[in-house]
């Protein structure tokens, strides 16, 4: 007997405040006009207070990335609502990408599909993160000379090894395949690092 399963794509509305002062219901407006202006039903809303400098995966919002497939949609207000954090903003993109699932945002008017502009937009989003992660490594390296030239003791951080470092350049690559299904023992195995080493990084994020 042939059993077919039939799967409806979602269009999830997804909002987030920092604090419970905070009303999320303006969020909630702008995307239920965007929605209404593309002709788009939201089939569901995704609210959390949390903040944005908590990784992605702790919060609702990576719960509901995992779960969504391909032709879902995701819209939010603004792209700071994802995370403070270009590079993580970069690995949701790319996660999403992967599994063809749109992002819509409000204010900025950013499309992130599968569309040439989209590719280019996310270029461009990449080159800054990465001038982003050169800064903090930038403004890293001269907070230790200065603790150096006071004379305070510099010990290596526990995982800073090249392992690490490597996890930490393939951030984007190693989320899309998590959520597209990739187990964490097959992404070690695709990037030579042990399951140790993977979940000291993840404890240090």
């Amino acid at each position: 007997m042939l059993t077919i399963k039939l799967y409806f794509t979602m269009t999830i509305g997804y909002l987030r405040v920092s604090t419970g002062k905070q009303n999320p219901e303006n969020q909630r407006e702008e995307i239920r006009r965007f929605a209404e202006e593309k002709e788009m039903c939201i089939s569901s809303w995704i609210m959390e207070t949390a903040s944005g400098k908590i990784p992605y995966r702790k919060r609702k919002l990576g719960r509901t990335l995992k779960r969504m497939k391909h032709g879902d949609v995701l819209i939010v207000s603004e792209i700071s609502r994802l995370s403070r954090s270009l590079t993580e903003i970069m690995s949701i993109m790319g996660g999403c990408l992967e599994k063809g699932i749109c992002i819509y945002t409000t204010k900025e008017r950013y499309t992130f599909d599968n569309s040439i502009n989209s590719k280019v937009l996310c270029f461009a989003f990449g080159l800054v993160a990465e001038i982003e992660r050169n800064l903090i490594s930038m403004r890293t390296r001269e907070a230790l000379a200065v603790k150096k030239a006071e004379g305070v003791r510099l010990g290596r951080r526990p995982g800073s090894t090249v392992k690490m470092q490597v996890i930490e350049a393939n951030e984007p690559r190693i989320e899309a395949m998590l959520q597209n299904g990739v187990s964490v023992t097959k992404v070690c195995k695709r990037l030579g690092i042990s399951r140790n080493t993977y979940y000291k990084y993840r404890k240090l994020q």
